[in-house]
């Protein structure tokens, strides 16, 4: 499971500087270019997430994996929101971690 894990965290760094990461560096060149960066960060990411979800497959449910890779990403983005964007977390933050706190509590409970 830990391996799933560190799989699906090193994936979620790839896939919200994809997402995310070109607005801040590629405001002033064209969406292209920035849709072929994109892709190309997204490629490393598939390459970890379709194994972290194969491994995680054999010990977790459907479910269990994607509300996992849920908190996963929630708590790479807020860390991508402050270290890179400069943003400050909100309560805004809290409250969904709560929520995903508890979406994990409903769907790990039945383990």
């Amino acid at each position: 499971m830990w391996k799933t894990v560190a799989l699906l965290f090193l994936s979620n760094v790839f896939m919200t500087f994809a997402w995310y990461g070109h607005l801040s560096t590629l405001r002033d060149k064209p969406v292209w270019i920035a849709i072929l960066l994109s892709w190309g960060i997204a490629f490393f990411e598939y390459c970890l997430m379709v194994p972290a979800n194969r491994m995680g497959a054999d010990t977790l449910t459907l479910g269990q994996l994607k509300i996992l890779q849920e908190v996963i990403t929630l708590t790479v983005f807020a860390a991508f929101a402050v270290l890179y964007a400069g943003e400050r977390l909100t309560w805004n933050y809290a409250g969904a971690a709560v929520c995903m706190c508890g979406a994990a509590w409903f769907i790990f409970r039945s383990r």
